[in-house]
């Protein structure tokens, strides 16, 4: 049984999107930014700095940096509201962009309420998304059907961890909104033929 190591939350999301962009990034320590993760890294900027405040209630801390080594998770939470007069704890993920038809942003949302009750032996049953894009605010519950998925993830990105070895690409829509592109070459790497070649050459039988 191989040790665990702690892998970033933002490794979630990457996985989901593209299992080799993951490897590029929290692997091999690989990172390039394009318009997206700009505006991205700029939003989360403005969240993460305000200062602590309390409104009707409700303690909002931003920036809170979460440590769950039972769980092999460590990141930042953009937002984390504390309800004291019921005792309940709420992560806020902030995202430049709308919801989405999967389960991306509410896995990673997930991943943070898991690290909150590890780390506050408290049950966290449900989390916020909030998009630039639409200015809108999403409920998530953090239900078992949820909270399976994170886990399951988080055991295969740990499994690619202790291998060490970068996924090949697999070229698709995806790849033009990738900030990796330029490094990663998906296209070239796919129609590059010469590995295939050495391969015949060498198994040629003998004439």
């Amino acid at each position: 049984m191989h040790e665990a190591r702690l892998i970033s939350i933002s490794a979630l999301q990457h996985y989901l999107f593209c299992q080799r962009q993951c490897a590029l990034i929290h692997l091999e320590q690989v990172w390039q930014e394009n318009f997206l993760t700009a505006h991205g890294r700029q939003l989360h900027e403005r969240v993460d700095h305000g200062g602590p405040e309390t409104r009707k209630g409700v303690r909002f801390e931003r920036g809170v940096t979460v440590n769950a080594p039972q769980l092999g998770l460590t990141g930042k939470l953009d937002l984390l509201e504390y309800q004291a007069s019921i005792n309940q704890f709420m992560p806020v993920e902030y995202k430049r962009g709308k919801p989405k038809a999967n389960n991306v942003d509410k896995v990673q949302l997930c991943a943070q309420a898991l690290c909150i009750e590890e780390m506050l032996g408290v049950d966290v049953n449900q989390g916020a998304l909030w998009y630039w894009q639409t200015r809108k605010r999403l409920t998530v519950d953090i239900d078992e059907a949820l909270r399976l998925q994170t886990k399951t993830l988080i055991s295969d990105i740990q499994s690619m961890f202790y291998s060490a070895k970068t996924p090949p690409p697999i070229f698709g829509k995806h790849c033009k909104a990738c900030s990796l592109n330029e490094i990663c070459q998906p296209e070239l790497i796919i129609k590059d033929s010469s590995s295939r070649y050495i391969t015949r050459l060498f198994n040629m039988d003998d004439e």
